[in-house]
């Protein structure tokens, strides 16, 4: 590149010449001897040439024409670029008439070069002479680029132009800073910096907020605030420009301390100065800041504009002021349209719809017509309440109308029908997009993207996305996301190095649906290598990367892993959030972790979540299997808002308690409340009747269902009615329920009727049962093990033989059984297989005086739990190597007297170990919590909370 700011200097006859593609001898002669002029010290500096004033100097030869009878006289005959050069080189001999006249016949030379494409020449017209008028440089630039000109050639002009030693005002040099920022060319923007410097021209206030607004621009705002610290005089007008590029770069803080600065330097700022100060403590949350603001607005008298007015309503709405919104609002002498939509927003963000429709129908009642804003603040604000088929009234509403949905609107009814499900009106959604042509908006085409990725129809999902222009990273993340959580893992690693190919940097969104793509479909090691890679990529992995992991592994029931990854989580000093604590409840939960779920707890109240609605019913869910149920009602009283969740939660865990009495009574209290019961409130409403033995509730709830709420019950209701029906002794009753059902009876059915066909030793109806779930699940050895379990009580050992070597065929072996309790913060397990436990004689030998104890209360070994052709000698030795027997008995052993014993098996408790159980919870007296495969038991004082029912 050419020195942009020679040293040399030209004589201004071939400067002159130069700039007019003219010939030095075809300057008129008396051009060259110019009378001399007077400068200000802040225009141009002794010893230099302003050219400008040389192309327009006034003569006072009487022979000549005027220019502007001059150009009137030519217009008509410019045919060639060649006509305008020539008129172009008679206008610079005639009499200058003034800068409105030198104005005028600038911008005709320069059409006239544009219209000939000689955009160099129109350029340097520009810049010689039309800079005159700075604030026209907008106004050329669009006229240049309509022409088919590239706004790059103009900075090339001007390099030009300074490389033959022509020195252009400050004005020029202000056009040129204007210009290099929206080109974003730094370098240049940097040497006209220099230049300024060189010749003085650095206490130009119009230059230096060109200069500040370059830096925000192309550099750093930092560079920009160092400019305006370094200008002597600050002026209104570099006051408010500091401001105003430090709002834009979102330095919000800065911005507001420079205001304050400039109160006291008692500088003025405009009006949209303060509009856009007021829009920045809004997105700060800065109400105190907002309010002086405000007090500076009133002192002013600046309360009757109403841009800063709307500003006001905004600014107080955001910081969940509303009355003071409604304040300013209702205090404004004159409201336009945007007063209505400000204040109709202000209270959508707060979810106060009630008070937006009133707005709206006062708004209409004065005669105020609504405009497409009002509409999608509508929109936005049911959308943001969870109204979604309210959006879609109102969105109907709107068309009918007559209003034509935009952008947003459009945005808001693809995101309510996300929620609600609704795809067939989503397609038809996305037909009026592509007829309309909004397809070009990208918030438009990552909603479809994501729309159709929920709607499981991924090549759907990525049409859409290959057809998109402009793709934003919300595209690429929400079909990276879709592909992830599909499974289609090969998809959603091409997209990622598609992305990267193109430019597009992944960023923690992108890396978190990966992590959560291989967390939910049960790939924790795979997700923990994906936390790796976003480390390795330069980023952090945040809460939501280690929280996805941590949910991923308790939907799976790999409980263990949630609570090993959530030690790293700590140990990265990443801090948790409610959705973190949530997964580790459900972990605690799963496990029945009490201890590990109490430190959760207490961590959740040292992170303020007590107040977490979603925290507070995981905690429900997390005593309530933890054997703790007075503790989660509670909790659950506490609650002041309660979610259907919530009571959900409650009524299932009395249910496991087998309290069916108080599941009805939480069921009546939900309907007082007026929030309307789904399938899974009639879920944990069946499990209390079927676990309580509730027959003729359970059926009068079944059939309310369908009659009195309009639901269609599930596989989940059938199977509890027929574990209800079969468990209470009618079976019968069960197998005409199972024939009947609208639905084929699925793996939980058969094996819900199986077990109470054990119960109740039911064989012919039994192999029924058993012949299906063979079949429906041949690799579930439990189902096999429940038939000779059968069989053996009954002495059918041919039977049991057989069903043993169709086992063996088929490559299956009894499944593991195993119990545990935890003393002091150590888990202790005791299983069938594996390594037995290191204190295994002394648990024995105390188990030995145990049932010694225990006997003398009245405890009878049942030996029919033994499911081995075996004397019965032999069998009461086998009762005592049960799992749960050695757990209780271990935990007795290293608890304090008085403690609660706590233990949890993998399968149902057998007959014998459930009445042992009560007889130590006698005997020792302490409390013992079981949890078996299915159910809670609470035994106390030789009683068990399930009142032998299960």
């Amino acid at each position: 590149m050419a020195l942009l700011f020679s040293s040399q200097c030209q004589s201004s006859m071939d400067k002159l010449a130069h700039i007019h593609h003219l010939t030095p001898c075809s300057v008129p002669h008396r051009l060259t001897k110019l009378p001399p002029r007077s400068h200000s010290p802040a225009s141009i500096p002794q010893g230099m040439i302003d050219t400008s004033s040389l192309a327009f100097t006034q003569f006072s030869s009487p022979k000549l024409s005027s220019s502007s009878h001059l150009l009137n006289d030519n217009m008509g005959q410019i045919r060639t670029l060649e006509s305008v050069r020539m008129l172009h080189a008679q206008i610079l001999k005639m009499p200058f008439e003034g800068n409105l006249l030198a104005n005028t016949m600038d911008k005709s030379l320069i059409r006239y070069y544009l219209e000939f494409g000689d955009f160099i020449s129109a350029t340097k017209v520009f810049f010689v002479g039309f800079t005159r008028n700075y604030l026209l440089w907008n106004s050329f630039v669009d006229e240049f680029e309509s022409f088919g000109g590239d706004p790059h050639e103009i900075l090339e002009a001007f390099k030009e132009l300074h490389s033959t030693g022509v020195e252009l005002n400050s004005r020029a040099l202000t056009v040129v800073l204007k210009i290099c920022s929206t080109l974003m060319d730094l370098w240049l923007g940097l040497e006209t910096h220099a230049c300024m410097i060189k010749r003085g021209l650095d206490f130009d206030v119009h230059l230096n907020c060109a200069l500040i607004n370059f830096y925000g621009t192309c550099l750093s705002i930092d560079k920009g605030n160092q400019v305006f610290d370094e200008t002597p005089h600050h002026e209104d007008f570099l006051w408010n420009t500091i401001i105003i590029v430090n709002l834009r770069c979102e330095r919000w803080g800065e911005a507001l301390a420079l205001f304050h600065r400039m109160q006291l330097s008692s500088a003025k700022p405009t009006c949209g100065t303060m509009v856009k100060l007021l829009q920045a403590c809004g997105k700060l949350r800065a109400l105190n800041e907002g309010k002086q603001i405000h007090g500076y607005v009133l002192r002013c008298g600046l309360e009757s504009n109403v841009y800063i007015s709307n500003s006001l309503i905004s600014m107080y709405s955001r910081n969940n002021e509303l009355k003071l919104a409604r304040t300013v609002f209702y205090s404004m002498e004159d409201h336009n349209l945007s007063s209505w939509n400000s204040i109709i927003s202000s209270h959508a963000i707060t979810g106060s719809l009630n008070d937006v429709w009133d707005i709206f129908r006062r708004m209409e009642s004065l005669g105020i017509k609504p405009d497409i804003i009002t509409w999608n603040s509508l929109l936005s604000a049911h959308l943001l309440q969870g109204s979604y088929n309210s959006v879609l009234t109102i969105f109907r509403r709107m068309q009918s109308a007559g209003y034509k949905p935009d952008s947003c609107s459009v945005t808001s009814a693809i995101q309510a029908i996300i929620e609600l499900g609704f795809f067939t009106l989503g397609r038809e959604i996305h037909g009026y997009v592509i007829r309309n042509k909004l397809d070009y908006d990208v918030y438009v085409c990552t909603s479809l993207v994501d729309m159709y990725v929920k709607n499981d129809s991924l090549d759907k999902a990525q049409a859409v996305f290959d057809n998109t222009e402009n793709k934003n990273i919300c595209a690429w993340n929400s079909l990276i996301s879709g592909y992830s959580f599909k499974g289609q893992f090969n998809n959603a690693e091409t997209l990622l190095t598609q992305m990267e190919e193109e430019g597009i940097e992944p960023d923690l969104v992108t890396w978190n649906g990966l992590v959560s793509g291989y967390s939910v479909c049960g790939y924790s090691e795979e997700a923990l290598t994906v936390i790796h890679r976003i480390k390795s990529s330069g980023l952090t992995p945040n809460v939501i990367s280690w929280t996805a992991i941590i949910s991923g592994c308790s939907q799976n029931e790999k409980y263990w892993d949630a609570l090993k990854i959530f030690s790293q989580m700590q140990a990265e000093n990443v801090r948790p959030n409610p959705a973190t604590i949530c997964s580790l409840l459900s972990a605690c939960a799963g496990l029945s972790l009490l201890k590990k779920g109490e430190e959760i707890h207490c961590l959740s109240l040292r992170l303020s979540f007590v107040d977490d609605i979603y925290i507070g019913t995981a905690l429900i869910d997390m005593y309530s299997k933890a054997g703790r149920l007075k503790v989660a009602i509670d909790i659950f009283r506490r609650i002041q808002n309660k979610t259907l969740p919530c009571w959900n939660c409650m009524m299932m865990g009395y249910a496991i308690y087998g309290h069916g009495e108080e599941v009805m009574k939480l069921f009546n209290e939900l309907r007082e409340t007026g929030i309307q019961p789904v399938a899974i409130t009639f879920t944990a409403l069946l499990s209390g009747c079927k676990n309580s033995g509730l027959v003729d509730e359970g059926w009068k709830y079944f059939d309310s269902m369908k009659t009195d709420y309009n639901l269609n019950p599930t596989i989940e209701h059938y199977c509890c009615m027929v574990d209800l029906l079969g468990k209470a002794g009618y079976l019968d009753e069960a197998w005409d329920f199972v024939n009947t059902m609208p639905m084929e009876p699925d793996a939980s059915i058969w094996g819900a009727l199986l077990a109470s066909c054990r119960i109740h030793k039911k064989v012919r109806l039994a192999e029924i049962a058993a012949k299906h779930l063979f079949e429906l699940e041949p690799d579930n050895s439990a189902n096999y093990v429940l038939m000779m379990n059968l069989y053996s009580a009954l002495n059918q050992w041919e039977d049991v033989q057989r069903v043993k070597e169709s086992m063996v065929a088929r490559g299956m072996t009894n499944p593991n059984v195993w119990s545990w309790t935890q003393v002091n913060q150590t888990i202790h397990l005791f299983s069938t297989e594996g390594k037995p436990h290191p204190e295994e004689g002394d648990i024995y030998f105390e188990l030995y005086h145990l049932i010694s104890e225990i006997r003398k209360l009245g405890y009878v070994p049942d030996i029919k739990c033994v499911y081995q052709n075996i004397d019965d000698s032999k069998k009461e030795k086998v009762l005592l190597s049960h799992t749960e027997k050695l757990a209780i008995t271990y935990a007795l052993m290293k608890s304090k007297n008085g403690e609660p014993i706590r233990v949890v098996k993998n399968t149902r408790i057998c007959q014998d170990c459930h009445a042992a159980a009560k007889y130590i919870s006698l005997a020792k007296n302490r409390s013992v919590f079981l949890k078996d495969g299915a159910r809670f038991h609470h035994f106390v004082n030789g009683k068990c909370s399930c009142n032998d029912r299960w």
